[in-house]
């Protein structure tokens, strides 16, 4: 068995469906995990912002943007126009959930997981329709009756454990040795609909590898593998051959995007080798991310947008110690806020965190416990693994710089967004 994962920019058109459908033309016992078409998850964040402001009409206009979206790849797909019963009948419910549900600000993670799920839903039914019509039998699994996550909406983790059975079953009662699951989504013990986190489909696509026993796992990006930077923010950008489990670990929590940082750990504990290969062209290698690999001899750059800096003192200027420190960090996961980068003095102890919907409630919380808090917004994290002097200088010496820490191969900078 081999897991493939396809993201939304690789089939955000009719186009990437058929390139899909020719990456996969042969293949046998493979397993697809498939995120939501494009900017699909956006729109549907845009559907949830609105419910929670109770504006149904703005809701139902974005819903009715992406049906047409859709609709616009199916007929591209099928030449003509194609009523797909599966895929209105997701809308239907989407639609349904929009005019009737009536939203609590305590419900809000549970009410953006049902509703951003929709994305790989349909996604994912678009693309086993139009294989099975191009002669590639497949299965469609719905991923949230075959990951078991805990109950924790938004970012859940999957209980390994608790999913094997399920999947297994989902793969042993097919008649095809195709499969087609979401990526992003499962599901919890209440049976409601839980979500990975953003980019969390790599994350399912490597539990279902390490529940399969898969030989190996590859992304497909609309890049030739793996950089050393976001060509996009740093146009010098070159490719990395390979990688270890453990470099690859430090880079996704250091905010890279090659990978959801819960992506390795299921697959190191299998040995699975792990591929990120180019979209537009199979035939390139990529990159492969395995237990032991060559020594990466460039600097890697990785630059952590929309972040936040929390700075914490105790009111009666005391030593910020492990007590304290209990405190705030337990306040901060009470939120659902993780720390990215941690500073102490004496008396201060400063955070860089992910911007957040609950980011003043934690401020609030944090002075109702007898800090002081200063928050400043618009910031980014640049961390730079392998630095050098010339990007020391260009990078640690500039006034936008608030907060930087060094270790012989690695600087991470807390700066205000450029």
């Amino acid at each position: 068995m081999k897991v493939y994962k396809f993201g939304g920019a690789s089939v955000k058109n009719a186009d990437g469906v058929r390139n899909l459908r020719t990456i996969i033309d042969e293949e046998q016992d493979l397993f697809i995990i498939v995120s939501a078409m494009g900017k699909t998850t956006n729109a549907l964040e845009r559907v949830f912002t609105a419910l929670q402001r109770a504006d149904k009409a703005a809701a139902q206009a974005e819903i009715d943007q992406i049906r047409q979206n859709h609709a616009t790849i199916i007929e591209d797909l099928w030449h003509g126009p194609k009523h797909l019963e599966r895929v209105e009948a997701l809308f239907a419910d989407l639609e349904q959930f929009a005019a009737e549900g009536v939203y609590h600000p305590e419900e809000a993670e549970a009410w953006y997981d049902r509703i951003v799920a929709y994305g790989e839903l349909i996604s994912t039914t678009i693309i086993s329709e139009y294989l099975n019509k191009a002669g590639l039998r497949n299965c469609w699994i719905d991923m949230r009756q075959a990951l078991r996550t805990e109950q924790r909406h938004k970012d859940a983790e999957v209980d390994i454990e608790a999913s094997t059975p399920l999947l297994k079953e989902a793969v042993a009662h097919a008649d095809t040795s195709i499969f087609v699951g979401q990526g992003f989504i499962g599901g919890a013990p209440d049976g409601t609909t839980t979500t990975l986190g953003r980019e969390g489909s790599d994350y399912s696509a490597a539990v279902v590898a390490h529940i399969l026993d898969a030989e190996s796992m590859a992304v497909w990006k609309d890049v030739d593998g793996v950089l050393n930077a976001d060509p996009k923010i740093f146009p010098d950008a070159v490719q990395i051959v390979e990688l270890n489990y453990l470099d690859t670990i430090e880079l996704a929590y250091s905010g890279a995007q090659i990978i959801h940082p819960r992506t390795i750990k299921p697959l190191q504990n299998k040995n699975i080798p792990l591929y990120v290969r180019p979209f537009g062209d199979k035939r390139k290698p990529g990159t492969v991310i395995r237990g032991m690999s060559a020594k990466v001899d460039v600097p890697i750059l990785i630059l952590k947008k929309e972040q936040v800096l929390l700075t914490i003192r105790s009111r009666d200027f005391s030593f910020v110690l492990e007590e304290k420190f209990a405190t705030i960090f337990s306040l901060l996961e009470k939120f659902r806020i993780k720390a990215n980068l941690v500073h102490n003095s004496a008396v201060n102890l400063s955070l860089c965190v992910d911007k957040n919907w609950h980011i003043d409630e934690a401020i609030s919380a944090l002075r109702k416990a007898g800090f002081d808090v200063m928050k400043a917004e618009d910031m980014e994290l640049l961390t730079i693994r392998g630095y050098t002097d010339e990007l020391w200088k260009k990078y640690a010496r500039t006034p936008q710089v608030f907060i930087k820490q060094s270790t012989q191969s690695t600087v991470r900078i807390v700066r205000k967004r450029s």
